[in-house]
């Protein structure tokens, strides 16, 4: 992909604070007018990465390009062409609806007429009419959620970043939160997100898997349950907890998680016949087994085995 397709490029990306890595020589392209989702359990490095991408922290080593622009160098450029919803929203409290509104459209130095028409147009889109008078703090999190995106987007930013945006909030609104992200893409906004929702990570264009400030995977959704290095079975018994831990001591797999009565089994992606193998340990070991089918990999599935190799890989198992 060219640089001109590029929201974002980064490669060899690393931050070292002492004695602890946080990111790890992490390459990265962001393409335009995308939904572009990071996935990792916390510690995993998002944050971080993002604050450096934004030019709020300095790398240790690697380049960065943002918007053309290079970053920490043009940092001050970069921040008037993005936005940054933190995973806590950073509003003021104290301040109404419409004064924290008219606060960053200062921030971000928009002349008087045109905070006086985005102001308005924001508060329509964003649903907060019957809350311009009320302070931030009083607001339900859903609220805050809806007024910390009119106020990162007051100004337009062609690039916006978003910090685990709905991690407060009720399924409901972070539904109506995703559909609107979408029509942000539709007008042009790139749009990167941290999250560790499976569902939210699905609804991304593509999708970088980061572990310990590594990344471990990366592609679209499709793309990275056909590149999975394992296969996954859906195993039916009477005795899934006897099953799950006799089929954990079998080395041919990597993991099991259970749905109710089923199990979802992770085994090696080489394995011929995954059903057969898993059949003659469960029945060798004077278990039931009701049924057991090969399925499609989910994203979850992507994630479990994305991470697991790595720490085998940091442990000196493979």
């Amino acid at each position: 992909m060219q640089q001109a397709d590029l929201a974002i490029r980064a490669r060899g990306l690393t931050k070292d604070f002492g004695h602890v890595v946080a990111v790890d020589q992490l390459d990265l392209d962001v393409p335009r007018s995308r939904i572009y989702g990071f996935l990792g359990p916390n510690g995993s490095g998002k944050s971080t990465t993002i604050r450096m991408l934004c030019g709020l922290l300095t790398p240790t080593s690697g380049d960065i390009r943002v918007l053309d622009y290079e970053v920490p160098r043009d940092a001050e450029t970069v921040k008037q062409k993005v936005g940054y919803m933190t995973q806590k929203f950073s509003l003021f409290e104290d301040l109404t609806v419409q004064e924290n509104l008219r606060f960053m459209a200062d921030i971000y130095t928009l002349p008087r007429e045109v905070s006086r028409q985005r102001i308005p147009e924001a508060v329509e889109r964003y649903e907060l009419g019957r809350l311009v008078t009320p302070r931030a703090g009083t607001l339900s999190g859903g609220q805050k959620q809806r007024l910390a995106l009119a106020a990162c987007t007051l100004h337009r930013p062609e690039l916006l970043f978003l910090d685990e945006p709905t991690s407060a909030v009720d399924p409901e609104n972070r539904r109506a939160f995703w559909e609107t992200l979408f029509d942000l893409v539709d007008e042009g906004t790139t749009i990167l997100v941290s999250t560790h929702y499976m569902d939210e990570a699905e609804r991304c264009h593509s999708i970088a898997i980061l572990d310990l400030g590594r990344l471990v995977a990366a592609g679209s959704p499709a793309e990275l349950s056909d590149n999975i290095h394992a296969q996954v079975v859906l195993v039916e018994s009477s005795e899934p907890r006897k099953v799950s831990k006799l089929l954990e001591t079998q080395a041919f797999v990597h993991s099991t998680a259970q749905i109710g009565s089923v199990l979802r089994v992770l085994v090696d992606r080489d394995l011929a016949a995954p059903e057969e193998a898993i059949r003659s340990a469960v029945t060798g070991g004077g278990l039931r087994l009701d049924a057991c089918d090969r399925v499609r990999p989910s994203l979850e599935d992507v994630f479990v085995a994305a991470t697991q190799e790595r720490k085998a890989v940091r442990d000196g198992q493979v």
